[in-house]
């Protein structure tokens, strides 16, 4: 007879392949492993429950969804990405900078690099494909790298999933991805540079710098978000979950009462998109809280623990395997399934070598990020692919000198905790 778990493990990859959902596919497999074992099945949906009803955290993402998508109904994206161009659009390859400087304002309020590309990447993409001054290929390759900085700095969707898995707080998991988004925007900017001159992209119109206080006056409202919410979390007036509540409120009072650009019609639309990107996650969610009670039950992460103990690896050799596998599986698996499915197994490991769980948090979620943007998944590589119409192979060749800069940023980010760590430990962290 066919091992429960190994059953549940097939089960899973041929539902997940088949195209059910992967949340779907997991509590199937978690469900069918129970009844080979003889367990009750009943045991799935009180797992699920307690899961949900003991994570308060989890309550910070609907609430940043809806943030996100209140912001790009409203004019908010726009005044934002009129100041980027004001801020860095006069250089050489402008409009590419402009593209990652939106990316990193507006990665402080949605905490999505899905919401990023959506949102910011369909206006950026037509600015930059205007009158052929960039190849579509080039601009969706930028936009799509660009939105891998959403979820690293704060607030991020990810670092709260993470937070959910490892127990880690996530106000200082905000705090370490600071440094991390600022060195992939970096690194993209030089790389949009150099290419910028071997292809010889033009050294756009710049706005005056007379203009300049207006345009960032109109912007300031929008400018503020990321500054409430972070103040507030640090300042310790308010958790992660109430900034969230905070940031949905904001937006919505911005977009319509200050910059008077949202109905009542565009708001109910946006409940309900808000409510069915929450449903996707929630679902996710609700199947790794059933998996990873699978998991626990054959003992995994201590298997897993003593298998790699044969090893004698030290955390350098460690966590250069973390990057390998991580960057394998995102391939081939969506970044939500990669932190709350693979990463737990991985945490045990990481405490017993003394590897910094804050810090490794931040380098699983930068690698599960450059997994959107990693053939043949790639979820942002569909994304720009279906705005811009571009086939996929072409956004690929495009992408290919942004995915080396990124890897570089990583390599920086892994083998350098305390690059990571500073501000963490300027706020109080202990690690």
């Amino acid at each position: 007879m066919i091992d429960p778990f190994l059953a549940s493990i097939l089960l899973l990859a041929f539902l997940a392949i088949g195209g059910l959902s992967i949340g779907l596919a997991m509590i199937c497999a978690s469900t069918v492993y129970l009844m080979m074992r003889g367990f009750d099945p009943s045991i799935a949906s009180e797992t699920l429950l307690q899961g949900l009803f003991n994570s308060y955290t989890l309550l910070a993402i609907p609430l940043f969804v809806l943030a996100a998508d209140i912001m790009n109904i409203g004019s908010l994206a726009d005044r934002l990405l009129r100041f980027s161009e004001a801020l860095v659009g006069r250089f050489k390859g402008g409009l590419g900078h402009v593209n990652v400087v939106s990316s990193l304002i507006f990665s402080g309020m949605s905490g999505s690099a899905v919401a990023d590309a959506v949102g910011m990447g369909k206006i950026i993409i037509g600015m930059m494909t205007k009158d052929g001054r960039y190849t579509a290929s080039y601009a969706a390759a930028i936009t799509a790298a660009s939105a891998t900085i959403g979820p690293i700095i704060p607030p991020s969707i990810p670092m709260v999933l993470y937070a959910l898995v490892s127990d880690q707080s996530v106000g200082y998991l905000f705090a370490a991805g600071m440094l991390p988004g600022l060195l992939m925007a970096v690194v993209l900017m030089v790389m949009n540079v150099i290419i910028a001159y071997r292809r010889d992209f033009p050294t756009d119109n710049a706005i005056p710098l007379r203009e300049m206080p207006g345009v960032t006056f109109r912007a300031i409202p929008a400018l503020l978000l990321p500054v409430i919410l972070l103040g507030g979390i640090y300042g310790g007036v308010m958790t992660p979950t109430e900034a969230a509540a905070v940031a949905a409120f904001y937006a919505l009072f911005v977009s319509a009462a200050f910059y008077r650009s949202v109905t009542a019609g565009q708001f109910y639309q946006t409940l309900l998109a808000s409510a069915k990107s929450t449903a996707t996650i929630g679902i996710l969610i609700a199947g790794a809280l059933t998996f990873q009670y699978v998991i626990t039950r054959e003992n995994v992460p201590v298997s897993l623990s003593n298998w790699l103990g044969q090893y004698d690896l030290g955390p350098v050799q460690f966590l250069i395997a973390i990057n390998l596998l991580f960057l394998v599986l995102g391939c081939i698996l969506e970044s939500g399934a990669i932190l709350l499915i693979i990463v737990p197994i991985f945490i045990p490991t990481a405490q017993a070598l003394g590897i910094d769980l804050v810090h490794f948090g931040v380098v699983c979620v930068v690698n599960a990020m450059l997994g959107l943007i990693t053939p043949p998944y790639g979820l942002l590589l569909f994304i720009v692919s279906s705005i811009t119409k571009q086939p996929l192979m072409r956004i690929v060749r495009d992408l290919l000198p942004f995915l080396i800069a990124l890897f570089i940023a990583l390599g920086i980010i892994t083998f350098v905790p305390d690059f990571v760590l500073w501000l963490p430990r300027l706020l109080g962290y202990k690690g």
